[in-house]
């Protein structure tokens, strides 16, 4: 198996000189970067310049409900405990005796930061070192420096695990990541991003209006499906939930998993892509910053 070089002494020099840069300019310099242009901080207007306001400004609530431990029970209340995943585990040190109680079936992941996730379909082909090698990995990982996300300063990293869901014919379900658009709007106003097959080969991902029609745009680095996706049966119950989750809050993302006529809840997303979150095309980012403003009552 081929090896991934070591970083070169410049590339060392240029991340522990972006590690000292003070987070507004980083972040300038990551948007300009991603985006393509200098974003405005103090006046934003687009949806991400708005975003990256959040990152230096974070409301005090995002540090609990982005902590995907610590918000279980803020969902639970809010939702209800049927559509939170079971938690199998939440140990302080993950050992041996940790994995021989686990299930041969999970899902690992980690509370402090997106994309730490590893699903096990079988304990036979993932042994507890490549575990233990991947939790010691993800501990080490301060979220907040990846994109200056203030608010994951606060949150503590832990492991845990959860029952790995599957729909009826063994397959993991599609992500619907709900924006959700509220505050002081007369009504939410929501836009559904559907992820399939994402932890398989042929990721895709589709946006859809709550009328669950398609619409032509791309958000991050998704690429469409070749064919529409058929409306879930609990589409009301999607939107429904989404909108229960979101009512405090002028904008979040509430992910959810929605299948077999079932819902659970995924995580919540106040800063999506770290504002620097690119649109195709480029005018939804002006058109979504519109609707944020609205929400905000500015």
């Amino acid at each position: 198996m081929l090896q991934s070089k070591p970083p070169t002494l410049t590339r060392r020099f240029k991340e522990a000189g972006k590690s000292l840069l003070p987070d507004a300019l980083f972040l300038r310099l990551l948007h300009k970067k991603c985006i393509g242009r200098l974003p405005r901080l103090r006046n934003p207007v687009t949806f991400n310049e708005q975003i990256l306001q959040r990152n230096l400004r974070p409301d005090p609530r995002y540090a609990v409900l982005a902590d995907k431990l610590a918000t279980r029970a803020y969902v639970e209340k809010k939702l209800g405990s049927q559509h939170v995943v079971p938690l199998i585990a939440e140990p302080d040190d993950f050992s041996q005796e940790v994995y021989d109680s686990l299930p041969d079936q999970f899902v690992m992941k980690a509370s402090h930061g997106s994309s730490f996730v590893k699903i096990v379909r079988s304990k036979s082909e993932t042994s507890f070192e490549e575990l233990k090698q991947l939790e010691q990995k993800w501990l080490a990982t301060d979220f907040y420096r990846v994109d200056r996300e203030r608010h994951y300063r606060e949150i503590k990293p832990r492991i845990f695990f959860e029952t790995l869901l599957l729909d009826r014919d063994g397959h993991i379900p599609a992500d619907f990541k709900v924006h959700c658009f509220s505050g002081s709007l007369r009504k939410p106003v929501m836009y559904i991003l559907v992820i399939t097959d994402r932890f398989g080969s042929n990721t895709r991902g589709d946006v859809y209006d709550a009328n669950w029609n398609h619409m032509e745009i791309a958000i991050g680095p998704y690429k469409p499906s070749d064919h529409l996706l058929a409306q879930p049966e609990n589409l009301d119950a999607v939107l429904k939930a989404a909108a229960t989750l979101a009512s405090d809050f002028e904008y979040v993302r509430v992910d959810l998993y929605a299948f077999d006529n079932r819902l659970y809840f995924g995580e919540f997303t106040f800063t999506p892509g770290g504002g620097v979150l690119p649109f195709t095309p480029d005018r939804i980012d002006y058109e979504w910053g519109k609707l944020l403003s609205a929400a905000r009552g500015v």
